[in-house]
């Protein structure tokens, strides 16, 4: 079966005609027609429904269709794996809000200079619903805060780097003790739901600490600017781009399990290892390891 033939009967679906199929495919509208016909053959069953003025997909070309674009875009990664050694196409990264300031930026310039047919397509997202993303396929790495359990076989990370969790206040409030700012201030929870946030509130769970909630966030930059302005005090993990504009910053000691680990997260075999292993090196990590299990 030939792929290409496949290309063609897509471009029908998502064009709507024979003749703007074929203007999108740089053939004539017989090469079209006669593609799709041969198809038909090979597989046994309708895949067009045609009438006087418009062609649809059948319920089997329907049925088929997620599996013949399976199909396209394999045969399209294949193609770029083998050109240029693989550093072509498009590799689907998801990153936390910090990663997108703190880590993407300098990544993106050094694949510009060193794989320039190697593109990112990015995704935002919160570190649960990434690693979803990466653990369904949907993804081909993430960028977030190291999940807190035993990865599944299928995946692997790499640490980037660590986070030391770190106590923000106004900057006005710098004389003051950490104790005294946690249990006298309002308090802007980093989300105890969120993996980040679980690591702060492990730490007030550790101190016997119960501050005055003024509101709770899974949103870091915001939490520096409500506490910039006045508003309350935080933990947050004291990450790359960080602003400090306004506020003080206190650090909590070096204890491991009071940090952040950021990582990349991607699957034990990537769709596009060659390319996988190029962005590894690219953040510093060229052997990707699995967990500890």
């Amino acid at each position: 079966m030939d792929v290409r033939f496949l290309k063609s009967l897509v471009a029908v679906v998502e064009t709507g005609s024979i003749a703007a199929a074929a203007r999108r495919e740089n053939r004539t509208a017989a090469a079209i027609s006669q593609r799709v016909q041969a198809l038909e053959r090979t597989l046994g069953c309708t895949l067009l429904l045609r009438t006087a003025h418009a062609i649809r997909p059948s319920d089997q070309c329907l049925l088929l269709l997620p599996r013949i674009q399976a199909i396209i875009e394999q045969a399209r990664e294949l193609q770029h794996d083998l050109s240029q050694d693989g550093l072509t196409g498009d590799v689907r990264v998801g990153a936390v809000s910090t990663a997108l300031t703190g880590v993407l930026p300098g990544l993106i310039e050094r694949l510009a200079r060193s794989a320039p047919g190697l593109k990112l397509q990015i995704t935002p997202g919160d570190s649960r619903s990434l690693y979803e993303k990466v653990l369904g396929g949907e993804l081909d790495a993430a960028i977030l805060v190291r999940p807190p359990f035993t990865l599944p076989k299928a995946l692997a990370l790499q640490v980037l780097k660590v986070e030391p969790l770190i106590l923000i206040a106004p900057a006005a409030q710098a004389a003051l003790t950490p104790d005294t700012l946690l249990r006298e201030h309002p308090f802007i929870r980093y989300d105890a739901q969120s993996w980040g946030g679980q690591i702060a509130q492990r730490y007030l769970d550790e101190q016997l600490i119960t501050p005055q909630l003024l509101c709770e966030l899974d949103a870091l930059e915001t939490i520096v600017m409500l506490v910039a302005q006045g508003m309350g005090v935080s933990l947050v993990p004291q990450w790359a781009g960080m602003p400090h504009e306004g506020i003080c910053a206190w650090p909590l000691g070096d204890d491991p399990r009071h940090a952040r680990a950021l990582v990349v997260l991607h699957g034990s075999t990537p769709r596009r290892p060659v390319a996988m292993r190029h962005l590894l090196g690219l953040l510093g990590s060229p052997s990707p390891v699995k967990a500890a299990r």
